[in-house]
């Protein structure tokens, strides 16, 4: 049910609002009755105001239940610094069945004894999916509450990126507009932003720190301004890129040159927690001309070798591995092994999803692309490859069609994907983490 006003949500009498946090009288009932139709709301309103009243009393009602956004700035230093380490944390994007989805990873958390996990969402994603940051961390901390998970909830922005197509054309404005994304973002509990200013990298020049200066100023310029609007004693992780993801891989003596024009440029300011490197990977895989998916070769030694320099030689908590949900199964054991810090997820899961969506739902999108993304389809594509490519951006458009798929349906593609998290949590290290989260991660007042 979709309410039609803040009135119809308050006068059921079981939720007391008190500033920003929301007292729920009885939670099973809150769980049952209200939360589905919050839910309902914050999807298929078409009253803004609404869907963020919505979103602002989930998250009341979940800091009063003891779930809130963190930083997970706090155990990347100790990871740096080798106190703790062995694991490697993965970064999901959900993209469409978001409040389903989060429900089976919290599932599965409670299994394994551990919260190390992040949610995040790329710039892109949030217009291609309809998400904005609000609504996205509010779905989340849904499915928590749902679930009865405890405790912190990583929410992180996800290639945070300057375009240099924009920035050539207008760099204030396009510096203004990130600015303002990480503003909404940090309003929404996002206390993890990655700046991916990468794409400014210059190879044509042949001095190091000429290729990587506009990468390291751009990426010290908004680690300035993320201390300076982060709130009172939160320390936002943040992340920086050195090799652009689809592009070359990095080498050690790029690490050196963006790390030390970097770190001038910041002063004493607290600086990134991690640094993304390319390792052979690409968003989305490498499309076939059938629409499958090739074999990917991951260089394994250059992420051991700048992961390790990272630790050595400036703390950082190590490499961060993009494009990672296409790799074939036996990958995953290898990036704790790596030093692998942090593991980036989403094509999969949006692919399964896909694979469980009914056939006349399919058609109807395949025929939305032919019809609005037929601009963005390159010459040498096949149609498999068109669709592979550009089924995402149908996901914004076909939100509330693809969240009003049948309840049976939807609990088939959580059953798939509950064994696909199973899979990765236990490959990537995580089961009992819950102490090492709780010893370094605490909650404010």
């Amino acid at each position: 049910m979709v309410y039609k006003s803040k009135k119809q949500i308050l006068d059921c009498q079981k939720i007391e609002t008190k500033g920003k946090i929301c007292k729920i009288k009885d939670v099973a009932y809150f769980k049952k009755n209200i939360l589905p139709n919050l839910v309902d709301t914050i999807i298929l309103s078409k009253s803004k105001n609404l869907k963020s009243f919505c979103c602002q009393l989930v998250y009341g009602c979940g800091l009063s239940l003891g779930i809130y956004p963190a930083s997970i700035q706090a155990l990347y230093k100790a990871c740096g610094k080798k106190e703790v380490g062995g694991f490697c944390v993965p970064a999901i994007n959900l993209r469409t069945l978001t409040f389903e989805l989060a429900q089976t990873i919290f599932e599965i958390a409670k299994k394994i004894k551990s919260n190390l996990f992040i949610f995040e969402i790329a710039e892109s994603e949030i217009v291609y999916t309809w998400q904005s940051p609000q609504e996205y961390s509010a779905l989340i901390t849904s499915a928590a509450i749902k679930q009865g998970y405890r405790g912190p909830l990583f929410f992180q922005g996800d290639h945070f990126q300057i375009e240099v197509s924009k920035y050539n054309k207008n760099s204030k404005q396009h510096i203004k507009d990130l600015k303002k994304l990480i503003k909404q973002s940090i309003n929404a509990g996002f206390y993890n932003i990655d700046i991916d200013s990468s794409t400014l990298v210059d190879l044509s020049k042949k001095d190091l720190d000429a290729q990587q200066k506009l990468n390291y100023q751009i990426c010290a310029y908004f680690t300035k301004y993320l201390r300076k609007v982060q709130p009172k004693g939160i320390d936002i992780s943040i992340g920086g890129e050195i090799g652009e993801v689809g592009g070359i891989n990095p080498q050690s003596k790029e690490l050196d040159a963006f790390m030390q024009g970097y770190l001038k440029e910041i002063g004493s300011q607290e600086g990134i927690s991690k640094i993304s490197v390319q390792t052979g990977t690409k968003h989305g895989g490498v499309v076939l001309s059938d629409g499958s998916i090739a074999k990917v070769k991951i260089d394994l030694n250059t992420l051991n070798k700048l992961s390790k320099l990272a630790k050595d030689k400036y703390q950082l908590a190590g490499a961060v591995q993009h494009g990672a949900s296409t790799l074939p199964n036996e990958a995953f054991g290898h990036f704790p092994k790596q030093g692998c810090i942090e593991l980036h997820l989403a094509t999969q899961f949006q692919n399964i999803i896909y694979d469980y969506m009914p056939l006349p739902l399919k058609e109807k999108i395949y025929a939305w692309l032919d019809k609005n993304c037929y601009k963005e389809r390159q010459k040498d594509w096949t149609d498999d490859q068109f669709i592979y490519k550009l089924r995402k951006k149908a996901l914004g458009p076909f939100k509330k069609e693809i969240y009003q798929l049948p309840t049976e349906l939807k609990d088939k593609i959580k059953a798939v994907l509950s064994q696909e998290f199973s899979f990765l949590f236990k490959e990537l290290n995580l089961e009992n983490k819950r102490k090492i989260v709780s010893k370094y991660i605490r909650r404010l007042p």
